[in-house]
């Protein structure tokens, strides 16, 4: 699968235009996991500069995910019995995992950035193996999702899950790991080979030594030992000095603040906008690059780089709409939400998409319509009537029907006219007689089928979005 060309040419300035359906659908997509009919209706006719404010303020005061009873467990809360404390370790996994999806859901731009930064820094559960560490993990996700970049940097660096994820607990005085060191420059803030050297890692890892009490009980929260720390001086970025952990994240943000803003602004442009912004793609450099001047100037903080892009017209431009691979997190698709393939995180587009991974996307879609439609059919009536709005909820056009569907679940429509036709050949099935339809009003009154009452509904609309499921402008947002 090729990418799509970017040939987005639209600048930063803000996008002044009162927004259509079109547009209003294309933001809700983007900065969350779309919204309903209604949501988007609203948002008709404001401005994006409104809009996109009062989205952010949203994500800006959402508070974390309310901490589970076992936050703080440590080995001494779970069953002596080693296979009944793995069954109690597994529910509650589990149950984090779907609290965390169920966000994914609901709370829109600000848990789709910390889904976003847990791809960024990343840890994986399989190998601190602790429950309690993934809650704090998390919760400093959500809570620096939208604050201040240089104060994620730093707390991130000392959660539990990050110190064993990446040896911290390890990097002893005496013997420095420099595992830590070196993700911090080359994946979290300055891209590879950008602005540091073999020996900045090396000088940067005896700065971060003595993180490594790690209690007697196990799966207890790490803390610093000052009799494991290297208090020698240090040369880091050109800078001498007895350097703690602290110094290192100053340091870093004070001689490379032009370099972590690119790599960071470029993370951000091609997760939001087009995942490609190499050189001759468009006019992404620019963009980004007067991204990271915004995050340079607001001292880091993330909220008015992206005030900025979601606002621009460079965002709501048409070639910037429908072009990004959705990505799901699905044991069938090899992403299994707290477990990455690796430190690099999950990649994007041409590296992720490919013939095995598309069919396990189809399938994955449709064991879930089927699960949906087997516990309640009758929701599929409902979807339909929110799809087409309250002026059509008694229509008896199926091309009503299904055109308010494909545009819902599609950013741009089906390509041909006749994809279009396909998809009302698969709505309207053998079951109900073709002169059963008709338009809204015939003869004086309605077609015998109607979207409200007419039994055959559910069933019409599951296969309908059986089949969209497979088509390749569903994957796309």
């Amino acid at each position: 699968m090729e990418y799509f060309v970017n040939c987005n040419t639209s600048t930063l300035a803000p996008y002044t235009t009162p927004l259509d359906k079109y547009r209003a659908a294309h933001l809700y997509r983007r900065l969350g996991f779309s919204a309903s009919v209604q949501t988007i209706d609203q948002a008709v006719g404001q401005t994006a500069g409104n809009l996109v404010n009062s989205l952010i303020n949203e994500a800006v005061n959402m508070a974390p995910t309310p901490a589970p009873a076992w936050a703080d467990w440590n080995n001494s809360n779970y069953p002596a019995d080693d296979d009944l404390a793995r069954q109690v370790r597994r529910a509650q996994t589990e149950e984090w995992r779907i609290s965390y999806t169920n966000g994914l859901l609901n709370n829109n731009l600000r848990e789709r950035l910390s889904f976003f930064w847990s791809n960024h820094f990343v840890t994986e559960l399989d190998v601190y193996d602790c429950n309690s560490f993934l809650y704090y993990y998390t919760n400093c996700l959500q809570r620096n999702a939208i604050g201040n970049f240089r104060s994620f940097v730093s707390e991130i660096g000392l959660t539990s899950a990050m110190l064993y994820y990446l040896d911290g607990v390890y990097n002893n005085g005496n013997n420095p790991n420099e595992n830590y060191a070196r993700e911090l420059y080359e994946l979290f803030t300055l891209g590879e080979g950008n602005g540091y050297t073999e020996e900045d890692i090396i000088e940067t890892a005896k700065a971060l030594t003595g993180y490594v009490e790690r209690g007697e009980i196990g799966c207890e929260q790490v803390l610093f030992d000052p009799t494991r720390f290297d208090a020698g001086p240090k040369t880091i970025l050109g800078q001498t000095g007895n350097w703690g952990y602290d110094d290192v994240i100053n340091i870093l943000f004070q001689q490379r603040p032009n370099e972590i803003a690119s790599f960071i602004c470029g993370k951000l442009y091609e997760f939001f906008v087009h995942p490609d912004s190499s050189d001759d793609a468009g006019n992404a450099q620019a963009i980004i690059s007067g991204m990271a001047s915004t995050f340079v100037a607001n001292n880091f903080e993330i909220a008015p780089v992206l005030t900025q892009l979601f606002s621009s017209e460079h965002f709501f431009d048409d070639e910037a709409i429908g072009v990004l691979n959705v990505i799901d997190t699905s044991r069938l698709l090899g992403q299994e939400l707290f477990d990455p393939f690796d430190v690099a995180g999950w990649q994007r587009d041409r590296t992720w998409i490919n013939t095995n991974f598309m069919i396990g996307r189809w399938l994955t879609a449709e064991v879930y319509l089927e699960m949906f439609y087997q516990n309640n059919p009758q929701q599929f009536r409902t979807l339909a009537m929110d799809a087409v709005g309250a002026a059509d909820n008694n229509t008896s056009n199926p091309e009503t029907v299904v055109r308010a569907i494909v545009d819902k679940i599609t950013p741009k429509g089906l390509l041909t006219t006749q994809d279009f036709e396909n998809a009302m050949s698969v709505f309207k099935i053998e079951d109900v007689p073709e002169n059963y339809y008709g338009s809204d009003y015939i003869t004086g009154g309605l077609g015998l089928w109607m979207l409200g009452v007419s039994p055959e509904v559910p069933q019409q609309v599951f296969l309908l979005l059986m089949h969209l499921s497979r088509q390749p402008e569903f994957q796309l947002k």
